[in-house]
C-alpha cells in the first residue's frame, strides 16, 4: 500500500484549515486518514504550524511520501532537516502574545488624565457608607431570631409542668380501673 503524508482540508469557505495526515494514496482528499500528525492554518499571521515531530519522523522513516505542500511545512518546522540529517533551520516566527487588558486600560487612562490609577474608582468613605445600612438591616433579623428562640423556650417551660401533671394522673387512672 502506498502511504502519503498530505493535507486534509477542514474549515469554512475562504477560511481553510488543514490537518497534516497520513493516508492511503488512493483515498479521497478529505477521506479517512490512518493518523493525524499535525495542523496547519495558512490564514493567520504568521501561519500556524503544529507538527508532532516524533510521529512525522516515524512515518518518514517507514517510507511514507510527503506531498510538496507537506514537505514545505516540514522544512519550515525543521522535521525534514531532522529526517535528512541536515542542520536545523531558523526558528519559526511566533505570534506576539496579547497585551494585558489592565495594561491597555492604564495606558489609555494615563493619556487621558496624565496619571495611572491602580486603586478602585470608588472612595473608601462611599464604600463604608454603603456597608453600614446592610449591617443595620442584619440586626433586626437577629433580634427576630432571638425573640423566636425566647418564645420557643417559654412554650417548653409551660409544657413541662403540664406533662408532669399528666404523667402523675395516668398511673392513678390505671389503678382505679
Amino acid at each position: 500500500m502506498a502511504v502519503k503524508i498530505r493535507l486534509k482540508r477542514i474549515g469554512k469557505k475562504r477560511a481553510p484549515h488543514y490537518r497534516i495526515v497520513v493516508m492511503d494514496a488512493r483515498a479521497k482528499r478529505d477521506g479517512r486518514a490512518i493518523e493525524e500528525i499535525g495542523k496547519y492554518n495558512p490564514k493567520t499571521e504568521p501561519s500556524f504550524i503544529h507538527v508532532e515531530s516524533d510521529r512525522a519522523q516515524y512515518w518518514l522513516g517507514v517510507g511514507a511520501q510527503p506531498t510538496e505542500a507537506v514537505e514545505a511545512i516540514f522544512k519550515a518546522s525543521g522535521d525534514w532537516q531532522k529526517f535528512k540529517g541536515l542542520d536545523a533551520p531558523a526558528p519559526l516566527r511566533v505570534k506576539e502574545p496579547k497585551r494585558d487588558k489592565l495594561e491597555i486600560f492604564n495606558e489609555a487612562l494615563a493619556e487621558a488624565h496624565g496619571t495611572v490609577k491602580t486603586d478602585a474608582v470608588t472612595t473608601k468613605k462611599a464604600a463604608a457608607k454603603k456597608a453600614e445600612p446592610k449591617a443595620d438591616k442584619a440586626e433586626p433579623k437577629a433580634d427576630k431570631a432571638e425573640k423566636k428562640d425566647d418564645a420557643a423556650e417559654a412554650k417548653a417551660d409551660e409544657a413541662a409542668p403540664a406533662a408532669e401533671a399528666a404523667a402523675a394522673e395516668a398511673p392513678a387512672d390505671d389503678a382505679k380501673a
